[in-house]
């Protein structure tokens, strides 16, 4: 089913994960279009809790998959479907800033089309599946040396 869906070249699919270690927070998307892997993203950043590195994971996605002329569909596919809620969640919480930074994203770009849609499906890292695994894959070849090397405990 998700090739069928990935395979049309109006649909982005967005994989994202986020990871942290020694403090360092490691937040990764792949964005494939029509069964081609587009865009993939990696950012760190230093002391922020595994939920913030998720939505900017997937705030990286959806940037870059809005800003594709011809996606009219965007599937995000995370393992953590309890980050990407707070997306729309309506009260105070400490991810607010990130909410409306997607949120803004997302305004743009259901005024471009009125038929642009977005889901969002969880796929838990346990299932193994090879889009998922690609991103775990940067992951792990990917080793982060510190700009100052004295400030890591």
């Amino acid at each position: 089913m998700v090739l069928q869906i990935s395979s049309s070249p109006n649909t982005a699919l967005i994989v994202t994960d986020a990871s942290i270690k020694n403090d360092i927070a490691t937040s990764i998307s792949h964005i494939h279009q029509a069964n081609y892997p587009l865009i993939k993203t990696v950012h760190h950043a230093a002391f922020v809790t595994s939920s913030e590195a998720e939505l900017f994971a997937i705030r990286c996605g959806i940037n870059q998959a809005c800003n594709k002329e011809v996606v009219s569909k965007i599937i995000v596919i995370t393992d953590s479907i309890h980050a990407a809620k707070n997306i729309f969640n309506s009260f105070l919480h400490p991810y607010q800033s990130y909410s409306m930074a997607i949120l803004s994203e997302l305004h743009w770009f259901f005024n471009k089309s009125q038929d642009n849609s977005i889901e969002f499906w969880k796929c838990p890292s346990c299932l193994k599946w090879r889009l998922h695994k690609d991103v775990d894959k940067d992951f792990k070849f990917f080793n982060l040396t510190p700009s100052f090397p004295c400030k890591i405990f």
